[in-house]
């Protein structure tokens, strides 16, 4: 979602683009893209199981409803000129590159992860040109059509400016200690917060810890009165300023936020989700690992390991931090090359 925002948003600048967006009808995606005012066009989707589900059934006529959908409003579509469908991944996404393909419109492809999904590689069948976040994901596609482009981040992440210091009432401007940020993702992590709360005397001694716990376990750790201790249900705006002010970010390791801290060179301990399609969390961590000098714990392992030490590794850690290229550029240029031939 955040990279067909960042995308949405560049293009929107030259204002030369008539942008509309299909997407499911379920989901928090057409509230986002209601608010920016791009035009959203809701199409039924499924998923393809590869397992024996009841659900497999209803969703073979759910995909090809949504094909019948895809089809019309690419013909729509085409009778405004010149159009570029631009697939930034999951089962929603495969009927109208389909769609687009056969009604003759250029079809661009961005895999997020290390690990392609079974929706980009069906949709990479029928798409002209299939960009990547990581070089891993190279050898999932055709060498003809696939290239690196990097993740699209937001223009934030390559520049110091700190946009604001205040966090949920708390000003973070003239802390008297470095700031250690932890988060579990939005719905937070049951064995992270409990790593964190295992360690938290020490940890606020020597940090001033923003830990955004998710809204399940927020009352608990609402109570845990430490000083120097600030728990969040939900980071909701500021998130790559309360990178660029952390010391040290311990995390999950989603494609966003690897490529982010890549661009920011940030210190940081990845916890990836376990259950995550392909371990893809996991192959992410390995790219901030070889590249930033990430540290990787295992969910299975993390009450085995000691938090001290790992904070102590990093100190000692030497690996000078390459920056992540910036995606959104790169992809930006295609289209717009692609657009004006």
């Amino acid at each position: 979602m955040l990279p067909a925002v960042s995308i949405i948003n560049r293009l929107r600048e030259n204002g030369k683009y008539q942008i509309k967006y299909v997407g499911g009808h379920k989901g928090i995606e057409k509230e986002i893209i209601g608010n920016l005012g791009i035009e959203y066009f809701p199409v039924s989707t499924g998923k393809l199981r590869r397992y024996l589900s009841l659900e497999n059934l209803f969703d073979i006529f759910r995909l090809f409803y949504g094909f019948i959908q895809s089809l019309k409003l690419a013909f729509q579509f085409r009778n405004s000129g010149r159009s570029i469908v631009f697939s930034t991944g999951g089962f929603v996404s495969v009927p109208m590159v389909i769609a687009g393909r056969i009604m003759g419109h250029t079809v661009f492809l961005h895999e997020q992860t290390s690990r392609a999904g079974l929706a980009n590689r069906i949709g990479a069948i029928f798409a002209h040109r299939i960009f990547v976040s990581f070089q891993d994901s190279l050898a999932y596609f055709p060498r003809s059509k696939v290239v690196y482009s990097g993740y699209p981040l937001r223009d934030e992440c390559f520049d110091q400016e700190i946009r604001s210091y205040e966090i949920a009432g708390t000003n973070l401007a003239h802390l008297d200690r470095p700031i250690l940020f932890i988060t579990g993702g939005g719905n937070g992590s049951r064995p992270l917060n409990e790593w964190i709360k295992k360690n938290l005397d020490w940890l606020c001694v020597e940090y001033f810890v923003i830990h955004q716990v998710g809204s399940l376990f927020y009352s608990d750790y609402a109570k845990l009165t430490r000083s120097n201790y600030l728990p969040l249900a939900f980071v909701a705006k500021g998130m790559i300023d309360l990178f660029k002010l952390s010391h040290i970010v311990i995390s999950r390791a989603g494609a966003g936020t690897v490529c982010e801290l890549l661009a920011l060179g940030k210190p940081s301990i990845l916890v990836p989700l376990p259950h995550a399609q392909k371990n893809e969390q996991y192959f992410n961590a390995l790219e901030a690992k070889q590249k930033l000098g990430s540290i990787i714990v295992e969910e299975k392992t993390i009450n085995d390991i000691s938090l001290k030490e790992l904070f102590g590794q990093l100190a000692q850690s030497s690996q000078k931090p390459a920056m992540a290229p910036n995606g959104l550029d790169f992809l930006i240029k295609e289209i717009d090359q692609m657009a004006s031939k």
